[in-house]
């Protein structure tokens, strides 16, 4: 029983890009554009500011639809590790599990961390 999941909104490159857009630069553009335009009477600093903030607003919400497309994608995680219950000739139910990989488990080798998604069978099958 495999599950399906989206595929991502963003690469990770671009997820990255615009989160550093809409953290740092846009929010420091604005207030740099602020504070100059009170000291030099530069023209239109609350309308400059105001769509500065709506742009940011914007890319928030973007990047939020992005992470959570992310978090339920197969790009989070290496594999799957899957439970089964199995009715043994005896009656009784066993747990069996295995491991499902997304790619050749020699990339697991030079990762630091490696993560599964659980996915269980609710059902119990025949062993013949």
């Amino acid at each position: 029983m495999e599950e399906s999941h989206k595929t991502p909104l963003l690469t990770n490159r671009m997820y990255d890009l615009l989160k550093w857009f809409a953290q740092i630069v846009l929010p420091a553009l604005g207030a740099a554009y602020f504070g100059l335009a009170q000291i030099w009477g530069f023209p239109n600093a609350e309308e400059i500011v105001g769509s500065i903030v709506v742009l940011d607003t914007f890319l928030g919400a973007l990047l939020g639809l992005a992470s959570k497309q992310y978090q339920e994608s197969d790009q989070n995680v290496d594999g799957y590790l899957n439970f089964v219950d199995r009715e043994a000739e005896d009656g009784s139910v066993r747990k069996l599990f295995d491991f499902a990989l997304n790619d050749d488990p020699q990339t697991l080798e030079d990762q630091d961390v490696i993560s599964f998604r659980v996915q269980r069978r609710k059902d119990v099958e025949d062993d013949s």
